[in-house]
């Protein structure tokens, strides 16, 4: 009897221990499991959806065989059962990720951010287009408008007012949470610069510096040359000069522009065309960056009254119109 006894305790003794091998084994096999890559061999998208549970998770990852079939994985969330509050939205997948990064993701919901950049120079016409077609930003009509309000400006008149650069927003999120940012930008630039500029500019408010630097950013690319153009600009309003300048005419003519400006379109009375009208146009024609709204605060110390282009991105500056005449002929007629 006794031996029966010490029989069955050593039975249940090796059963116990094999038992907890089997344990060990199983942890470790788990552990190892959780650090092991995805097979990935290059960075895609993963959306987790709404009211997705962690184990279909798995079945997803397993279909598009980023992992093995098998066991482990239901094990794994057993043993974790934190990763039940996975959340929703697009992630990104890179190689060298594993179970326990891809968790660590979606627990802290590290979703994937995307960008958008808004062009200097461009109106919002062209903006419109561009975040219209932007991957995974859900378009708002009147999203210009409807930020203006929201932002306390019923003018009605988006033209100029958001900052360009580049924006980062993330899947599905609405186009005005990237405008809100754009927004807010271009007031803090603005500021910054009224409160910079010259003293005894011929601007009344911060909204006239923003309309006289959207032509800046509009009539050359060239750093070195926004303060000159700025300054042939200030100084033609300060001897009430028109501006005569062609991209406010361009603006003027909407989608009529078809890449060339003929006499008959000088000659039209628009709001915009600087040969017609005296002093500013009404609102910016274009969204102008810190450097052209800096330009517009600091023009150049020069008394140049005239440009005309080199057709090569630079400009010609003239004091007087017969030296501008003369750079006309030479650059624009070909006449030496």
């Amino acid at each position: 009897m006794k031996k029966l006894l010490l029989g069955m305790v050593a039975t249940i003794m090796t059963l116990l221990l094999l038992g907890a091998g089997v344990g060990m084994w199983g942890l470790k096999s788990l552990e190892t499991f959780g650090n092991t890559p995805l097979t990935l061999s290059e960075v895609q998208e993963f959306e987790v959806p709404r009211g997705m549970h962690a184990r279909a998770l798995g079945k997803v990852l397993t279909d598009k065989g980023l992992l093995p079939q098998g066991w482990q994985f239901d094990w794994y969330l057993r043993l974790h059962p934190e990763f039940a509050a996975i959340r929703q939205g697009v992630y990104q997948l890179e190689p060298g990720d594993t179970p326990a990064s891809l968790f660590d993701k979606l627990l802290a919901g590290k979703v994937k951010e995307f960008s958008i950049t808004l062009v200097e120079g461009q109106n919002i016409r062209e903006w419109q287009q561009k975040l219209a077609e932007a991957k995974r930003l859900v378009w708002q009509d009147e999203a210009f408008l409807t930020v203006l309000k929201s932002e306390g400006d019923n003018s009605g008149l988006p033209e100029g007012k958001f900052f360009p650069d580049t924006y980062s927003y993330h899947a599905e999120q609405r186009v005005a949470a990237v405008l809100t940012q754009s927004y807010r930008k271009m007031q803090a630039e603005l500021e910054a610069a009224w409160q910079a500029r010259e003293p005894d500019l011929p601007l009344r408010s911060p909204y006239e510096l923003l309309v006289l630097a959207s032509i800046i950013e509009k009539e050359t690319g060239l750093a070195e040359e926004r303060p000159l153009i700025a300054a042939v600009f200030i100084n033609r309003l300060n001897k009430g000069m028109r501006l005569q300048t062609d991209p406010t005419v361009i603006y003027g003519m909407g989608e009529r522009f078809n890449g060339n400006i003929t006499r008959k379109d000088l000659q039209e009375a628009t709001p915009f065309n600087t040969y017609k009208i005296n002093g500013l146009p009404p609102t910016p024609i274009a969204a102008p960056g810190r450097a052209a709204l800096m330009a517009a605060a600091q023009p150049a110390d020069v008394d140049y009254l005239y440009f005309v282009s080199r057709n090569d991105g630079s400009h010609v500056f003239s004091r007087t119109l017969t030296e501008h005449n003369r750079a006309v002929n030479q650059y624009q007629r070909r006449q030496k």
